[in-house]
């Protein structure tokens, strides 16, 4: 058997923050927060996503797509805040009302990209969702290629 030890510097993660009775989007400093649903560190504000439960539990994400699915499994899941990063504005905004890009090449390669306004191939939170669960995202190389057929990109 082989263990592998990490030297160096620990660090706390923060994957979950409790209190945010006001559910507004929290600060999130670069390479301090852990993705909630595949455990990589957020080292970039591009894709990332915040879900706040009813009780002010806050979850965070480097990538739309895995933060759509991991949602799904909630039992708050209708009543959550959501925020997501709006590439063009660089700033929070609704997730529930933000147009999501397809093509783009996020963390996960699922290439959900988030706008505040609605541009040609952009869809809404529950359709990219949609496509999230049914696996039609560019992480599979099949639709990766047919969405890059379309031509649009933001």
């Amino acid at each position: 058997m082989i263990l592998f030890v990490g030297l160096g510097n620990t660090q706390q993660l923060v994957v979950v923050v409790e209190g945010n009775l006001s559910q507004q989007p929290l600060e999130l400093a670069l390479n301090k927060y852990q993705d909630s649903e595949c455990g990589m560190i957020i080292d970039d504000l591009g894709y990332a996503s915040q879900v706040i439960s009813p009780a002010g539990k806050t979850w965070f994400f480097h990538d739309h797509g895995g933060m759509a699915a991991w949602l799904t499994t909630k039992s708050f899941a209708k009543d959550a805040v959501i925020w997501v990063w709006d590439r063009h504005n660089q700033g929070w905004i609704n997730g529930r009302t933000a147009w999501y890009s397809r093509v783009e090449e996020t963390p996960m390669f699922y290439g959900f990209g988030a706008y505040s306004d609605s541009s040609l191939g952009t869809v809404n939170f529950d359709t990219m969702q949609n496509h999230m669960l049914a696996g039609e995202t560019m992480a599979d190389p099949v639709y990766r290629k047919y969405l890059l057929s379309q031509a649009w990109k933001p």
